[in-house]
């Protein structure tokens, strides 16, 4: 098996990443179909669906649907990070105290990370390239300052 191909998808994944609020989006996406996921859960364990059940279901859609538009246009992020926390603060009263809380702060931890997103910031530098910036500052001499000619 050749290696080639897969060695350009990992930097490519990382470029992609960089430019958008990468963590918000995921994280207010996993929060949507969290709440999602507990509206599904048996009459026993659900404390109420709420408004004939209509916004039960619509809400945390909708908190998933902002997620990945925060990912896929980050260049609307303000407005669906606004959107994303307001649905995610509805779901409390609609979809069982926001998915059990789970999925209630995943989606307003994820809109605030995309809120705060700047697109103007320097890419982190690795820990492992800060390591071999340090050696190779170590291994390289300071440079000799040149001599005047002139004596005290």
């Amino acid at each position: 098996m050749s290696r080639g191909p897969r060695q350009g998808v990992r930097p490519a994944f990382r470029q992609w990443r960089a430019g958008r609020p990468f963590w918000g989006g995921l994280l207010l996406a996993l929060g949507g179909l969290e709440v999602l996921l507990t509206l599904k859960a048996s009459l026993d364990v659900i404390l109420h669906v709420g408004m004939q059940g209509l916004a039960g279901y619509l809400l945390p859609a909708v908190m998933l649907l902002c997620g990945v538009l925060i990912l896929f246009n980050p260049a609307q992020r303000l407005f669906y990070s606004v959107i994303g926390v307001l649905v995610t603060l509805g779901t409390w009263l609609t979809s069982n105290l926001g998915g059990f809380f789970v999925g209630l702060l995943l989606g307003l931890v994820g809109s605030c990370l995309a809120f705060g997103w700047l697109p103007d910031q320097e890419p982190r530098v690795g820990r492992r390239q800060r390591r071999r910036e340090a050696r190779a500052a170590r291994a390289v001499p300071p440079p000799l300052e040149p001599k005047t000619g002139q004596t005290a």
